[in-house]
């Protein structure tokens, strides 16, 4: 090419392929086939299993009372003079509310399943190998209660309450020395079996327990409990089937039983101060 000519010549078509290396024939180089794989879902199963647990430390029962829901529904009111002198507590009013009635079945108190469940989570927390998380999603517990065996007592003890100043005050609950129940657990297999599930439940049986001032909460110890397997033979299970159920409890709602000496002089007080002001 002459110095100042600008001209060139272009590369030849007539093969009908761009030369080799251009950027066209890079892109319009046929690409390799790609198999699809199928992709291969396990399906999921529920199994189930009936446990027993037997207290091995009293259970405290501690249903919010019907007159706070009734207050947190329609809000509160001023007290009248005539209430302000009235007795602050009613301990047998308060101990029947603690309570979880059932109206109907074998027993007339029930153990809520989701406090058994919360207290298997929980534990998850110190069982290698799964996590609290997960054990919420793969564990069911149908229904709301189950029946709860055990004879009441009344129990009255002085408890911090829980506004700034920490108030001291009397609480009285229903007291159950000796208790047990049946539970019916859901999960999901092949994530969890049924040994994994005995494992959690005995688990929360030590580590955490149920009802009030359980294991858990560090300075109680109550609410602990040990497993049986479905079918398993147990003098203490037979023993509270048979002479701790409805009848018993019924009776014992009406006219409990003391649970301790202090319980007996608070009771002691409240009747004579009970008596002394209607005189």
């Amino acid at each position: 090419m002459a110095p100042g000519d600008r001209s060139f010549d272009p590369p030849s078509f007539a093969s009908g392929s761009w030369p080799a290396g251009t950027p066209l024939e890079t892109s319009m180089a046929a690409k390799p086939k790609t198999d699809s794989a199928e992709i291969s879902i396990t399906p999921l199963r529920r199994g189930t299993t009936k446990l027993r647990i037997i207290g091995q430390t009293p259970i405290f029962q501690n249903r919010m009372p019907a007159k706070v829901k009734q207050i947190l529904l329609a809000g509160g009111r001023k007290k009248t003079k005539a209430e302000r002198v009235e007795i602050k507590h009613d301990p047998l009013a308060e101990f029947r509310d603690s309570a979880e009635i059932l109206a109907g079945g074998p027993t007339a108190l029930g153990l809520r399943v989701v406090a058994v469940k919360a207290a298997m989570c929980t534990a998850a927390l110190e069982t290698p190998g799964v996590t609290k998380s997960s054990t919420q999603k793969l564990l069911f517990m149908p229904g709301d209660h189950t029946p709860l065996y055990g004879t009441p007592q009344l129990r009255m003890d002085v408890v911090r309450s829980a506004d700034m100043n920490r108030t001291p005050d009397v609480r009285t609950r229903c007291f159950l020395p000796r208790w047990g129940a049946e539970i019916e657990i859901q999960f999901i297999v092949p994530q969890l079996s049924v040994t994994a599930v005995v494992t959690l439940l005995c688990n929360a049986g030590v580590l955490v327990g149920v009802g009030d001032y359980r294991q858990e909460k560090g300075k109680g110890a109550f609410g602990s409990f040990r497993v049986l397997g479905e079918g398993d033979e147990d003098s203490e299970w037979d023993d509270l089937v048979k002479n701790h159920g409805r009848a018993a409890q019924e009776y014992a709602l009406v006219d409990p039983e003391y649970a301790d000496a202090d319980t007996a002089d608070l009771m002691a007080f409240y009747t004579g101060e009970v008596a002394r002001r209607a005189a």
